[in-house]
């Protein structure tokens, strides 16, 4: 596979995650995996039913959205995926999906509070809703400008891209990025599982207040700080 083999093989692996996972139906959603070294990233064709994907499906892009290698075209959402890693160049992959609780966070244009400490465990804040995009940024560059309106909000709130690996789109849907194409995995279904619980919350009683900053610091430190104690370590 003209020297990309291994990087299709990882980026296929993990796009056949989301239906395992109950992340996605039919052809909702993509995966994609970088290569630093090459600088070109891989990605979920267009509109190809997972039962059907195949490693060799699997397209090769470069950062500025333009096909290196394969046959078949891109997710829709890939010039939002170069951007992604031409911005933020210690990511290793990134996922969208259009999973159902975080789906209607994001058509509800709302931030999923912090309610618990599952949350706390992954990131320490509100995940965030980016708003909408405005009528030029929709009419001209869409997938570009959903990459810009991701930044934009990480601005405005104040947030790093690497103790907050997901986000929502206002009426669109999640993103979520890691270290490797498996971590924005992993994330992509932590933040499913955050958001339904938080509306299953919302829905037992609206007036929930937000979690301790204590328990809420404690929780995310224990993993995430620098005397962190969670898991075996190295």
């Amino acid at each position: 596979m003209n020297g990309f083999q291994s990087l299709r093989e990882e980026c296929y692996e993990a796009n056949m995650m989301l239906p395992k996972l109950g992340l996605v139906l039919f052809t909702f959603g993509n995966v994609s995996a970088v290569d630093r070294e090459k600088s070109v990233f891989a990605i979920k064709p267009s509109g190809v039913p997972y039962d059907a994907l195949k490693p060799e499906d699997i397209v090769i892009m470069d950062f500025d959205a333009v096909v290196v290698n394969g046959n078949m075209r891109p997710s829709s959402d890939t010039k939002t995926h170069a951007l992604l890693y031409k911005t933020w160049d210690d990511i290793g992959g990134i996922t969208h999906t259009h999973s159902t609780y975080a789906v209607a966070c994001a058509q509800a244009g709302m931030d999923i509070p912090i309610f618990g400490t599952t949350h706390a465990d992954h990131t320490h804040r509100d995940i965030p809703c980016a708003a909408v995009l405005s009528d030029s940024m929709i009419e001209g560059d869409y997938e570009f400008e959903t990459g810009n309106q991701i930044f934009g909000c990480f601005e405005q709130k104040n947030l790093s891209h690497q103790e907050m690996e997901m986000v929502l789109l206002q009426n669109h849907g999640p993103f979520t990025w890691g270290k490797t194409a498996e971590k924005s995995v992993y994330n992509a279904a932590v933040l499913e599982e955050v958001a339904q619980m938080a509306m299953l919350t919302l829905q037992i009683n609206p007036a929930t207040p937000r979690l301790k900053d204590s328990l809420r610091l404690k929780h995310y430190e224990r993993k995430h700080g620098k005397n962190a104690y969670y898991g075996q370590g190295c």
